[in-house]
């Protein structure tokens, strides 16, 4: 549940891009693309960290590997916070992401390792309820984080509306005089300013006063992560050898045989020369970046697309809900689909995240070309109910690929394969937000060039202060934007915000038809792979919460 808040990052992209300007954007304030690649950063070490983590697991115990994972997540939030406060971008990728992503991965793989070997009879359901806590993260991060940043917000200094204040652009900047001295400024309207957690009014805002409370959040995150997850992997428990749950007997071999679950078992170094490994990291991989992609930009997407069409109904509180309400589906898709799996086999339900999943993703930029013309809120409700299914499995995948992995390299080194697996996640946490945000910036960039072009010259003189050969300056100090263009297009312009992400979206389905040949090829273990039994009964090979001895330290 700690570890999962990661989830709600998007709470966290406004304030950081405003950190000077906190309510509008200013000159000095980082970029959205370069908040969104902390998160990838964190993805990244995750996957990493997990990898190695797997094998370190079955020499430590999984206690050991709770305990730094608290340490790390806990610590990387409070040098994250350093870095907000310093204004040091580079603080904030080494704490949230390299420490944090770190954090991530060790304390991701020390419950999912122990507690499948509680319930061998059910290991999806088992792998659900591990991984549904990390689906979870966000739905209880996501109002703490919102009531933090709320806590500790502090309004900038305001001047005074926009048409009486004298402004002067330099540079692209918004510039007035305050004091006896020239300060930057930003003009804040309406819709940016409902998004304050106070009421605040329109026009003329000091840069570099006022505090969006983001790094006093960072560390009281920090110090509270740290505290309960200390409590949680001292609790941790794993069951005595050849422990077996009351009244089950293992499966026969022949139905094992028909629903592609092996009773032998694949070391963990050898799983790497199997087709079967790439094939589902492969599977994985795109599943996750298809679902990566868009939960790293969610609730800035929901905006984008339906802010200006439906802007009575998409407002800052029903943004905050809808994260919230992907972290509910996200979780409850990790324990439907785990617990479906051990019904319809791990393979079948892959097949349904990847062909339904196409469906969804290609509805998005159906109804986003909808609600332009027709501000309907029936598109609304149909990119709602598509996003939420799509995050159900985008959190299946996770909880039920550990169960796939199980049922072909068998259980004895689970952990370690699934954590060396768990870099096909490392890859998706850069590709997923890397294409998102690239295509948008794309469709961003010929939108604004679009409406300049059809911008009386005069006009753009007069509300930016600085000619139409100037744009790219004003758009790179972020004077220049769709929505302030649209304040003087000419009537009838349609607003090109709602299809930024067209393209990402069919990106996306296209790699999931991509996972979905992955899935269809993959096969049981060749014979020439799996460990002969003397090595299998080697009670010295077996790692730590899996099939082998139990150490002194865990018992």
């Amino acid at each position: 549940m700690c570890i999962g808040s990661v989830y709600a990052w998007s709470i966290f992209n406004p304030p950081l891009t405003k950190e000077f300007g906190v309510v509008a954007a200013s000159s000095s304030d980082w970029a959205l693309p370069s908040v969104v690649w902390i998160f990838s950063v964190a993805i990244v070490f995750l996957g990493l960290a997990a990898a190695f983590a797997g094998k370190w697991l079955e020499e430590v115990g999984p206690r050991m590997v709770g305990v730094t994972a608290a340490f790390l997540w806990g610590g990387g939030f409070l040098v994250g916070g350093f870095g907000i406060v310093s204004h040091q971008l580079w603080l904030l990728y080494l704490g949230y992401g390299v420490l944090g992503g770190c954090g991530l991965g060790l304390g991701y793989v020390s419950p999912v390792s122990t507690l499948i070997r509680w319930f061998p009879d059910r290991r999806g359901m088992a792998t659900g309820l591990a991984i549904m806590g990390f689906g979870g993260g966000a739905m209880v991060a996501t109002p703490i984080k919102e009531w933090l940043l709320g806590l500790y917000y502090q309004a900038p200094q305001y001047l005074g509306a926009e048409g009486a204040i004298n402004l002067v652009t330099e540079g692209g900047r918004r510039m007035a005089e305050v004091n006896g001295q020239m300060v930057e400024v930003v003009v804040a309207n309406a819709k940016q300013l409902a998004a304050a957690p106070i009421p605040l009014q329109e026009g003329v805002y000091v840069a570099g006063t006022g505090n969006t409370g983001a790094a006093m959040t960072f560390f009281t995150l920090g110090i509270a992560y740290f505290v309960v997850m200390l409590i949680a992997a001292f609790s941790y428990r794993v069951p005595r050898e050849g422990w077996l749950p009351a009244g089950w007997t293992p499966p026969t071999a022949n139905d094992a045989a028909k629903r592609m679950i092996t009773r032998r078992h694949v070391d963990i170094n050898e799983s790497l020369k199997t087709p079967q490994f790439y094939l589902l990291w492969i599977v994985l991989c795109f599943n996750v970046t298809a679902g990566i992609g868009v939960l790293s930009v969610a609730k800035t997407m929901m905006t984008e697309i339906f802010g200006t069409t439906l802007p009575g109904v998409v407002d800052g509180a029903f943004a905050a809900t809808y994260v919230f309400m992907i972290s509910v589906f996200n979780m409850g898709g990790r324990f439907f689909w785990a617990s479906m799996s051990d019904y319809i086999g791990r393979k079948n339900t892959y097949f349904v995240f990847f062909i339904l999943g196409i469906a969804l993703y290609l509805s998005v930029p159906y109804a986003a070309a909808q609600v332009s013309v027709n501000p309907a809120v029936m598109w609304l409700v149909l990119f709602y109910a598509a996003t939420m299914i799509i995050f159900t499995m985008y959190g299946g995948g996770f909880a039920t690929i550990p169960a796939y992995l199980a049922d072909i390299f068998g259980t004895k080194y689970v952990g370690g394969i699934h954590g060396r697996l768990l870099t096909a996640w490392s890859t998706a946490g850069v590709l997923g937000p890397l294409a998102i945000t690239q295509l948008r910036d794309a469709s961003v960039t010929g939108s604004i060039r679009a409406l300049a072009s059809k911008i009386d010259p005069a006009a753009f003189q007069q509300k930016f202060g600085a000619g139409l050969d100037q744009l790219d300056q004003l758009v790179a100090a972020k004077t220049v934007t769709i929505a302030r263009l649209m304040e003087i297009a000419p009537a009838g312009t349609v607003d090109p915000t709602s299809s930024l992400y067209n393209t990402t979206m069919y990106a996306m389905a296209g790699l999931l038809v991509i996972g979905l040949i992955a899935n269809a090829l993959v096969r049981p273990v060749a014979e020439k792979h799996y460990m002969d039994a003397r090595d299998e009964g080697d009670v010295k090979a077996e790692p730590i919460g899996m099939a082998g001895a139990v150490p002194k330290a865990e018992s």
